[in-house]
């Protein structure tokens, strides 16, 4: 198996993820990490901070600095741009999800 094609693809999913999060409340990598874990994605430091900047750079966070628990945290907050792309993202995955699921019913039917 081609583990790059994997990863890229795991990335995609782990950026739509941070989107939807950080659509609920302001995020932190530290918290993201743990929120990430508990869907499987064992992601590190440095592989979610470049995510978070990329995601920033790309206009769909914006960061500000803030203390949390006596710990300066950078808080990540979605814009109306990511909303935009989160809202398309979730139409997207919605309708592959409906193309998997249909052919997975058929080929369960073939099988009877």
């Amino acid at each position: 198996m081609n583990t790059k094609i994997l990863r890229d693809l795991f990335i995609g999913f782990i950026r739509i993820h941070i989107l939807f999060h950080a659509n609920q409340e302001s995020v932190f990598g530290s918290a993201l990490m743990i929120e990430l874990a508990r869907h499987g994605y064992n992601v590190g430091p440095g592989t979610l901070y470049p995510i978070l900047h990329g995601l920033e750079k790309d206009g769909l966070l914006l960061s500000k600095t803030r203390v949390v628990n006596g710990k300066r945290r950078r808080c990540y907050e979605i814009t109306g741009y990511g909303k935009d792309l989160l809202d398309k993202a979730r139409q997207q995955a919605k309708e592959l999800i409906e193309e998997i699921d249909e052919e997975n019913r058929n080929v369960n039917e073939k099988e009877y």
